[in-house]
């Protein structure tokens, strides 16, 4: 077996966080994985969207008695738990089905004070009518989205729907608009200047995605740095229908080892 050495991600004098759409895990789950890859990063330094859900509610002191239906994975749950929040619904109402037939009436929980909807490999008929349900009948229930991606990268094959199919879905059914927390949405970035007591001036954004990361650096007010090593061609960024243009861009991740090296 291969002993993989774990290197402390400690830029020179910098704090290096990292930040995703993907809702599917919690931080807990995510440092595992980064582990996997040899690194050693701290809870605290890992923002998903699935924690940004459950920091939006604890931010605006949601009630404790009122609980959250979750259309999303288990990453969404954790989170949740982790912050003290009820909740229902998630991958166990993914095997679920209702018999349509005359006079059949679905009842939903009366409690249930926020709709969270995130990716969710497990996403059926009986969670949008349920989460709609809560959100038209429920006086003042939230709706909550951790993203709006069209597409995500399930497979180096092709791109997979993403995240914002099954808000969209919500979107059509109970025509309403989500709260967002996840990027481009400002939550998160506000979240990190709060936490760590910085300005967004200082803070710079490093991402593969222009319609995701570099806008959600643009819409937090800090510089953006974009690579092409991921969902982003340099034609694509190039182009003239593109109106998204980082402050810089690079070739890969890896190009500040190069830049180190040469002011050594």
């Amino acid at each position: 077996m291969l002993n993989r050495q774990v290197v402390p991600i400690v830029p020179q004098g910098k704090r290096l966080v990292f930040v995703t759409n993907n809702s599917t895990k919690s931080r807990k789950q995510y440092g595992k994985k980064f582990e996997t890859l040899g690194l050693n990063v701290n809870e605290e330094e890992i923002f998903a969207s699935s924690f940004a859900a459950a920091a939006y509610l604890k931010s605006i002191n949601f009630p404790k008695d009122k609980k959250v239906y979750v259309i999303g994975e288990d990453g969404i749950l954790k989170e949740l738990e982790l912050a003290g929040f009820q909740y229902l619904g998630g991958p166990e109402d993914g095997g679920k089905k209702i018999e349509l037939k005359p006079g059949f009436l679905m009842e939903h929980d009366k409690d249930v004070g926020a709709v969270v909807v995130g990716f969710d490999r497990y996403f059926n008929y009986y969670k949008v009518q349920y989460g709609t349900l809560c959100i038209r009948e429920n006086p003042g229930c939230l709706f909550i989205a951790t993203n709006r991606d069209a597409v995500t990268h399930l497979t180096d094959a092709q791109e997979w729907a993403g995240g914002g199919s099954m808000v969209g879905a919500i979107c059509g059914s109970t025509q309403r608009e989500p709260l967002v927390v996840g990027k481009p949405s400002t939550f998160m970035m506000d979240y990190l200047a709060n936490k760590f007591g910085i300005l967004k001036s200082q803070i710079c954004m490093v991402g593969d995605r222009l319609d995701t990361d570099i806008l959600f650096g643009q819409n937090g007010g800090c510089k953006t740095l974009l690579v092409l090593s991921g969902v982003t061609s340099l034609s694509m960024l190039q182009s003239p229908s593109n109106s998204i243009q980082p402050d810089f861009y690079t070739n890969k991740i890896s190009d500040f080892l190069s830049i180190k090296a040469a002011t050594l």
